[in-house]
């Protein structure tokens, strides 16, 4: 049943307000583009500002890295009690050829009750939802214990500097659970794949096209790393079966290039070396230590099949499975916020990829339920949307939700 504070904070929720602030946040190009130096900076001022002004609160603004910054803003009630945090991430992936969109990706336009463009799910509309819920307390006036933690981080989309820095420096300390609105469909996501990211070089010996016999071709040795690596991808779905919220583990060559970066490319050369990045998402089932065993044997299988044979693969991130129960307390507040605020039971589920909230959990041990509006297709598609009325729900839920776990008898910060 909704209280009469809890009215009072969804009330506080301007319709509006929220259509309008997504809007201007999708409006600003947040794009990594090393070409351009473009990054999260013109998304960090506004919101900075928009804290300032809105919730009279001076934010922290910490740099990561050059021009890569961290928004950290505490609303204190000023009685003891729990720390919710609510994280978003600033940054958004490319829009990709922009004349392949329908709705231009900077847009923000409106049709269909539906909101177009670049990062309008992933994770504009989230970041709108997580200041209003902040200044719905703020405004309303309702009176509750602990802390709300503000955390809007860069480079989500990339390695997750920003959330490993927002942790190493401590602002997550005393955080007792976190809400993460990543577009989820307002589900319940109570688990999160694992993602190890890989390169594999293969090393051959340049040569004229026309004379391939006086070199080695990297590129062929590479695709033969391309099949091996996709067979033992079946072997392992049939070994783990599909997770009822994650789904099937998956091993994916996402870039295959020759020869290298940097590197001249010509039609009539054979390069002497071929990379491929690799994206491995894992299941509960699946162990990452033997998983970086097995790819590294398949190499060394290779290599005695093919005396030619010469690569190498490097493991350059590594992020569990991690996974929170239903009856954690966060979950449980999310799930009747949810049932009283549509009046529909709950869908409990999983994310398909990491997120922020992964090294929360990993590194310290804070549940973190996320459960953002925005459909769990769209995100890195093109012509991205967020539905209105999904955007407002999330809203009101995200209040109702933040009410009742502060409210709740305080446990002890992790």
């Amino acid at each position: 049943m909704i209280s009469e504070h809890e009215q009072a904070l969804i009330h506080t929720i301007d319709r509006d307000e929220l259509i309008e602030l997504t809007r201007e946040l999708v409006k600003i190009d947040s794009v990594i583009r090393p070409e351009t130096g473009n990054t999260e900076s013109k998304a960090v001022e506004f919101i900075a500002e928009w804290i300032r002004r809105e919730l009279a609160i001076e934010p922290i603004v910490e740099e990561v890295e050059p021009g890569r910054k961290n928004i950290i803003a505490t609303l204190d009630s000023g009685r003891p009690g729990q720390v919710l945090m609510l994280e978003g991430h600033t940054d958004v992936v490319s829009e990709g050829d922009r004349n392949s969109w329908s709705h231009d990706p900077f847009a923000a336009e409106i049709a269909d009750d539906r909101i177009y463009g670049r990062g309008a799910c992933d994770m504009k509309g989230g970041v709108a939802v997580v200041l209003l819920t902040a200044k719905a307390f703020l405004a309303s006036k309702v009176p509750f214990t602990g802390k709300i933690r503000l955390g809007l981080v860069c480079d989500e989309e990339g390695m997750m500097i920003g959330i490993k820095d927002f942790i190493r420096k401590g602002h997550a300390d005393d955080v007792d659970a976190a809400l993460v609105p990543e577009p989820e469909e307002n589900q319940l996501c109570i688990s999160m794949k694992g993602a190890i990211r890989a390169i594999v070089r293969a090393h051959g010996k340049m040569a004229h096209g026309c004379m391939p016999l006086t070199g080695i071709n990297p590129n062929t040795r590479l695709a033969k790393t391309i099949l091996a690596f996709e067979e033992f991808e079946t072997e392992e779905k049939k070994r783990c079966g599909e997770d009822p919220y994650l789904g099937w583990p998956s091993i994916t060559f996402t870039v295959v290039q020759a020869p290298p970066p940097g590197e001249p490319a010509q039609l009539n050369v054979m390069p002497a070396e071929a990379v491929g990045y690799v994206d491995i998402r894992t299941t509960p089932l699946q162990d990452h230590e033997k998983l970086r065993s097995r790819l590294q044997k398949i190499l060394t299988d290779l290599a005695g099949e093919d005396p030619d044979y010469n690569a190498e693969i490097e493991f350059i991130e590594d992020r569990p499975v991690v996974a929170i129960e239903k009856d954690e307390a966060i979950v449980g507040c999310a799930a009747s916020a949810y049932r009283d605020v549509t009046g529909k039971e709950p869908v409990y589920n999983g994310v398909p990829g990491a997120t922020d909230g992964t090294f929360l959990h990993a590194w310290k041990g804070i549940p973190c339920l996320v459960n953002g509006p925005g459909p769990r297709h769209i995100p890195h598609h093109k012509d991205e949307y967020i539905e209105i009325e999904e955007l407002v729900e999330a809203a009101r839920v995200y209040v109702v939700a933040a009410h009742r776990f502060l409210n709740a008898q305080p446990g002890p910060n992790r």
